[in-house]
């Protein structure tokens, strides 16, 4: 049996010592210099790392969606998904096309970027995914960069505050000399060779102390080069190095010098003077998150004193520490707001400086059902919840509940809105091509912004696991009611016609599921393999008399026939083949048939899954009265229908995801229906 010391020495066997020791490098500055000049990436801008660092996971297409990509990075592949952005495909690529042009320099690195969007639409998951992805990359070999600090006579050493790049030491008459030598054998236009460029002064600190050394070394700067250590940094959120978080407080306890630092008290005794740079603590967040990523909680937020500095940061990536001149830094700013404070925004002129120098990124909430379904199935599984089984279509029947409040009521004459939420989806739907989708899309340009919140989901799901304590099984009628009576509550809907709106889409989805799970019930008691493939033997023979003019050989009588009409349409009607239709389906089938005899294959009906749905609707309808499923909702059951009962409901657990008690639940709920329709038929008939 192992103890502490052994998992303790077994842990220690994993760790790397070298890699330790590479992320503590230190050096001298023209050891620096070497380094620069084999890897000149170091001196990478922050918005030129941050753009790195999203490529560096790589990239893949969009399903379905021509020149549309998705960022590996998003997905979230170090932590296995645990924040990873469904859908948003579009918005994410609008946010790495402005990183890759600051990255280039064209203009948008002197911008404040802006997520936009309805409260939980992934605007924090985002900024918290590129801070970790910083600090993670820096730690690689690839995202390495260097800071400095200055050998003092006791053997210690002062470190540069704000981690600021060594290369900024050099003194503006030398740079393009230093620059030349480390670009040496790169081609400026080659998009494939960094070229070196020295931009900014280091901070008050450093300022002072080297022009405190230049004075002793009798203005001889290389001398001054030699008392310089440089060390490889790695950013920690934790530990303030070149990732800041910004939270607006209220204004009584807003201060300014939370973002550019405060003098130091204490210091003043020893140093004599408020305006000397040991006497300033540089620990401001625009202090810290030099070099990296600075993040504004509800940066709309901000007290105006506030705004002064945002604005030097973004446009002259300059700060105003106090008591010191203007102050380079190099970070990316990144704030996130919602609709409200982007309102008042762009109705105040006041913040019309602001407004010019922010580049809006829009997150909505997911309008496509199959990604705001993952959304829940992430947290929501086997895995995290344990002793209670969440019943097939649960999560996807709530999916389907937000995803409908977030959509405009289509114009298009005839489009219900779970039409339009299928199309989306990437079903497909007569007379709408994949034109008219993305037509439908741009109508309606505020989807997506508005309606139910994932959180608001979640929270519900949450609470209908625990409140239905004693059910072994979530069902979506359990969660759909939570979902409904939380609407009373819901402090973000702003009218009663919005809440009356909501809950009528809870009616809405209740019909979606009730189709749902009387097709899965139909195919679990229609899933005969034999009896399928002898009817859809049966079908192909018709149908290739009929297309080739031809007559069928009776099995019973061996006399010819004609092709039986009635036993063709029968199936093809299951899937809403109208009369006029009916000659171009039955020619599709025999075309495809002749295709596939053509490469040596032969035809199964599971690979068209509108020919395998059509002949299970027709089984079952052939079935359904000799299994007595209505008998479900009687007290006396006979021995012959449970058994077939039971034949169904372990169809129903193997297949599709039941456990006992929701597949006796969801029999019964379709039993119920079936005997409905049947009372209704017999009192018409009456």
């Amino acid at each position: 049996m192992e103890n502490g010391r052994s998992i303790l020495n077994q842990i220690s066997g994993q760790l790397n010592s070298d890699s330790f020791l590479q992320e503590h490098w230190q050096g001298t500055f023209d050891e620096y210099l070497d380094l620069v000049r084999a890897d000149p990436k170091v001196t990478r801008t922050a918005f030129q790392r941050v753009y790195d660092m999203i490529m560096s996971y790589g990239t893949y297409p969009v399903e379905g969606k021509k020149g549309l990509i998705r960022y590996r990075f998003f997905d979230d592949p170090v932590n296995d998904g645990r924040d990873g952005i469904f859908g948003l495909s579009k918005p994410l690529m609008d946010l790495v096309n402005v990183f890759k042009s600051a990255a280039l320099k064209y203009g948008s690195e002197r911008r404040v970027l802006l997520l936009h969007g309805p409260v939980g639409s992934s605007k924090s998951t985002i900024a918290r995914l590129l801070k970790q992805g910083l600090e993670r990359y820096s730690r690689t070999e690839e995202g390495a960069l260097y800071s400095f600090g200055w050998k003092e006579e006791d053997g210690s050493i002062l470190w540069d505050p704000m981690n600021s790049e060594p290369l900024q030491l050099i003194p503006l008459k030398h740079r393009q000399e230093i620059c030349d030598y480390l670009n040496e054998g790169r081609d400026p236009n080659k998009e494939t060779d960094y070229i070196v460029e020295i931009s900014g002064e280091v901070c008050p600190l450093s300022r002072f102390m080297f022009n405190e050394k230049l004075e002793k070394a009798n203005g001889d700067w290389t001398k001054v080069m030699d008392q310089i250590v440089v060390k490889r940094i790695t950013f920690s959120e934790q530990d303030r190095i070149g990732i800041g978080t910004f939270q607006p407080k209220d204004e009584k306890n807003q201060d300014s010098t939370e973002l550019t630092g405060d003098i130091n008290y204490r210091k003043i005794a020893e140093f004599g003077s408020e305006s000397d740079p040991r006497a300033f603590n540089f620990d401001g967040e625009f202090n810290v998150s030099n070099r990296g990523l600075i993040e504004f909680i509800e940066v709309l937020k901000l007290d105006v004193a506030f705004l002064y500095d945002l604005l030097g940061a973004s446009q002259e990536h300059k700060i105003k520490p106090k008591k010191f001149a203007q102050t380079d830094i190099d970070t990316v700013i990144i704030g996130h707001t919602n609709e409200p404070e982007y309102r008042r925004l762009q109705s105040n002129e006041f913040m019309e400086a602001l407004r010019d120098r922010t580049v809006k990124i829009d997150v909505p909430y997911v309008t496509k059902l199959s990604e705001e379904i993952k959304i829940y199935e992430k947290d929501y599984n086997t895995k995290r919840v344990r002793g209670k089984h969440i019943a097939p279509h649960t999560l996807e029947i709530a999916a389907m509940w937000a995803v409908l409040t977030r959509l405009e009521t289509p114009k298009h004459h005839g489009l219900t809105l779970v039409q339009k939420m299928n199309l989306y989806n990437g079903k497909s739907l007569s007379g709408f091509t994949t034109e008219n989708v993305e037509q439908l899309r741009k109508e309606a340009k505020s989807e997506g912004l508005f309606g139910i919140s994932p959180r608001y989901v979640q929270d519900k799901i949450s609470n209908a696991l625990v409140v239905n304590s004693q059910s072994s099984n979530l069902n979506p009628f359990m969660l759909l009611n939570e979902l409904e009576e939380g609407l009373k509550h819901h402090s973000l809907i702003a009218n009663e016609d919005m809440r009356d709106h909501y809950r009528q889409l809870i009616t809405v989805v209740k019909e979606e599921y009730t189709d749902i799970v009387k097709n899965e019930v139909q195919r679990a008691i229609a899933a005969d393999e034999e009896a399928l493939t002898r009817l859809c033997g049966n079908y192909l023979d018709n149908v290739k008399a009929y297309t080739q003019k031809e007559r069928v050989k009776n099995k019973f009588t061996g006399e010819y026939e004609e092709p039986d009409e009635r036993l063709m349409r029968s199936i093809e009607e299951r899937i809403d083949i109208p009369d006029t239709r009916k000659d171009d389906f039955r020619r599709e089938i025999m075309n495809y048939i002749g295709a596939l005899s053509m490469d040596g294959k032969s035809f199964d009906y599971k690979t068209n899954e509108r020919l395998q749905k059509a002949l299970e609707m027709k089984l079952f309808e052939d079935q359904k009265d000799t299994i007595k499923l209505t008998s479900l909702v009687s007290n006396v059951v006979d021995a012959e229908t449970q058994e077939k009962i039971d034949i169904v409901k372990a169809r129903l657990i193997r297949n599709y995801g039941y456990d006992e008690e929701s597949a006796t639940d969801v029999l019964q709920y379709v039993a119920s229906i079936f005997a409905r329709g049947d009372t209704k038929k017999n009192s018409d008939a009456a």
